[in-house]
Parts: structure tokens; sequence; C-alpha cells
């Protein structure tokens, strides 16, 4: 059945709207009858999960760092003396500097954390060049090992077919220089790349953008079983599928944009937006665990407070469902890529509004910067389009094509 995006996105922003403002308080959360009360939060991490078949029990609530500079080693070892014990990374994270952090940081506790690191491939990577990204980033982070190796950013099953990562792998494991292998995504054909990797049995080890936006569950909860307002209703079968065959999941992305400042007037009795959205991925019991970029020892404080949740407490869903409200006609749902189709240029736009949403909602310009950067078929081509063939293709109403064009202007 071909379905009329056009038609599905007239009134939806007031019907949303509407929806969060009214049905709130008619019980039609009730499905989630096993809300715990809001007890006082945690000040570290409750609950080890195991990490599929790898064996590793990780903190469920871990240790992002995107946005870690020289200096911030105090904000890792005050995550560590929470409790949060798996620390991710990438070669690319402020330009090797989030490495190096960590390593400082981390100094006689190796045996005490997990570390990872990822690395972008092509499908035409080799496997010294591999290597020799795996080798650079041991050096940073001052070990000889990592415990997960991820395919970085990957959303293209060519990529996963290159039999040189294969062989990188099997020589990498054999020499003791990593433990398991994984694959991140949050872009475009996302769902066929993790479809592939979790069929494949290659990968140990998952991460991908998953939050309550993204989950057709979040909306049928208000909105009575209509979910065209998520277009993600791959990811709950994914992880499923993932868990079914022991792959390990972890969630990122869980924040859905981490506009967080809009939701202090509604936020009671100490818990936060920040926590329901986590509390959200983690009554999944598909997901082990989740990691969020930490910028302060405040927000570590703030994060750890939901672990050990398996389900949403009293209040949560107002938050969530008021953020959803307030901002699904202006977040581009991550992996969507429904509008891409549309763009005779073939510019990657759910990649060049996730470099916007780092500029603008995480306020980080460099790294936005860094990403954009990274961009095979970034904006340019929208500066002289003429077609505009994008508007109107989004089926949440996001104005793409000025959206992708100011962002190219911002950031290039």
């Amino acid at each position: 059945m071909v379905f009329d995006w056009t038609r599905r996105v007239i009134g939806r922003r007031d019907f949303v709207k509407s929806a969060a403002a009214t049905s709130l308080g008619a019980g039609i959360f009730s499905p989630l009858a096993a809300m715990a009360s809001n007890d006082l939060r945690p000040t570290r991490i409750e609950s080890y999960r195991a990490l599929g078949r790898t064996g590793l029990k990780i903190s469920d609530i871990s240790f992002g760092s995107s946005r870690l500079r020289m200096g911030d080693e105090g904000i890792v070892r005050h995550a560590f003396d929470c409790g949060v014990n798996y620390f991710d990374s990438a070669e690319t994270y402020t330009g090797g500097e989030s490495e190096t952090v960590l390593g400082k940081a981390l100094a006689g506790k190796r045996d005490k954390v997990f570390l990872t690191s990822k690395t972008i491939t092509t499908p035409d990577s080799n496997r010294d060049s591999i290597m020799a990204a795996l080798e650079g980033s041991l050096r940073r982070l001052g070990t000889d090992h990592v415990d997960v190796y991820f395919q970085h950013a990957c959303n293209d099953v060519a990529r996963l077919k290159n039999p040189e990562w294969y062989e990188f792998a099997g020589r990498a494991k054999q020499q003791g220089k990593i433990r398991f292998t994984g694959v991140s995504g949050h872009a475009g054909r996302l769902h066929e790349s993790l479809d592939y990797a979790i069929d494949s049995g290659k990968f140990d080890v998952i991460l991908c953008a998953y939050n309550f936006g993204q989950d057709p569950r979040f909306y049928q909860r208000f909105l009575r079983g209509f979910d065209f307002v998520a277009l993600q209703p791959e990811l709950p079968r994914i992880v499923a599928k993932a868990h079914d065959k022991g792959v390990g999941v972890i969630a990122m992305k869980t924040l859905m944009g981490g506009r967080i400042n809009d939701m202090s007037p509604y936020q009671k009795d100490g818990a936060t937006f920040p926590q329901a959205a986590f509390r959200w991925v983690l009554s999944n019991p598909n997901v082990n665990a989740l990691i969020v970029t930490m910028t302060s020892p405040a927000t570590v404080d703030e994060y750890v407070g939901a672990s050990g949740a398996t389900a949403l407490r009293e209040g949560d869903p107002d938050l969530l469902s008021r953020y959803a409200a307030a901002n699904s006609s202006s977040y581009c749902r991550i992996g969507c890529g429904v509008c891409e189709s549309s763009c005779p240029a073939g510019v990657a736009i759910g990649e060049v509004l996730r470099s916007r949403m780092y500029a603008l909602d995480y306020k980080d310009r460099d790294l936005a910067k860094r990403e954009y950067a990274l961009l095979s078929a970034n904006a340019a081509a929208c500066l002289e389009c003429s077609s505009r063939a994008c508007a109107g293709a989004c089926p949440y109403g996001l104005e793409t094509e000025r959206l992708a064009e100011s962002t190219h202007r911002m950031l290039a």
C-alpha cells in the first residue's frame, strides 16, 4: 500500500499537542501499570547488565565521551566513582582528545572498566588502515586493548560486506587488541545495516539511536493506536532480534535531541526529563544499557539517578509526552530517511540535520562542524537547488529544504 504522507502531516502538530494536553489525565498510560514510585534517586549505578553473549557486565547508564576535552578528567573520574564502568569513545571525538582524556583519567583502573572505540570505514577500506586506526586509539587510551571496537556510523551495507574488516578483526582479536566487534548507526539505511550485522553472526554488539520518540509504542499510549507520528517501527523488532540472537544492544541518542531546558517547569519531585527518557529506554528488556554524553559532575549525578530502572515512574509519561508535543515538528527522527528519497542531488538530509542538532541542541558547534565535514553528500547542493523537491517530504512537517540550506551555511 502506498501512503500519502502529505495528507498524514496535515494537522499533525495540533493533533499531537491536543492529545498530549487532554489525554494525560484520562488514564491512557495505564498499560504501563508497573510504574515505580518517585523515591530518592540513587547516588551511584544500581544495575549492571550482561552485554549480550559477550559476558561483559556493564553499567546500565554508561559514559559517552563525544565532548571530552583536555582538563575534563575530573568528570570521568566522578563517573567512575559513581559506579560507571563502560566508557564509549571514537577516534573522531574532539579530534582524539576524548580518548586521551579517558586514558589519563582511567590510568590504573583499566582492570575495573570496559573501554570501546570506533572507526569509520568504507567499502574499500583495507585491513592495514583499519589496524592503524585502532592502534592510534590504543595509544591515546593508554591501553593495549579495547573491549569492543565498532564500525562507526554505518549506513551502508556495502561497508559491512567488506572482507577486509573481517580480516582485520580476526587479526586484532588474535593479537589481543580487541575482544569484541560491533556496529554503530544512527542514519539512513539504519535498519538494513543493523539487520545485516545481526544476521551475519559476525558482530557482538550494536549501538543504535533509540529513544521514546522513535518507538511507536510511546505514541500509541496517548494517540490511541495511531502511530503515524513515529516512523521507526523497525527499531523494536531489531533490538528484540538482536537480544534473541545474543547480540548486545546499547542505545544512544536517548534524549530525542536533548532540548532539556524546555521541560524544567514540568519536572517534579526531583525527577527530570533525562531520567524519564532513560527509564523509557531501560524498561525495554531487550536493551542492555545506554550511553549518554556526560559533560559535568552534575550531569553525571543526574543521569545516574535513572540507574536500575525497569519501568517508568509516575510523572514520567507526562514529561515525555509534553516534550514530544513541543518538539515533534522540529526534531529530525534519526534513521527515518523518508525525505532523502526525494532529493535529486542525493543529499544525506538526515545526517545534515544530525549535525545541526549537535550545533543547536547540544550547543557544541565544534562537534557539529567535525561531523559535518565527514559528510560526502552534504547540503552544498541545497544552495543552488531550484526544484525544492524535498519540500513537504518530511512526514513530521520539518521544512527540510530551509533547514538543510541554513545548516550548510552555518557549518560548512
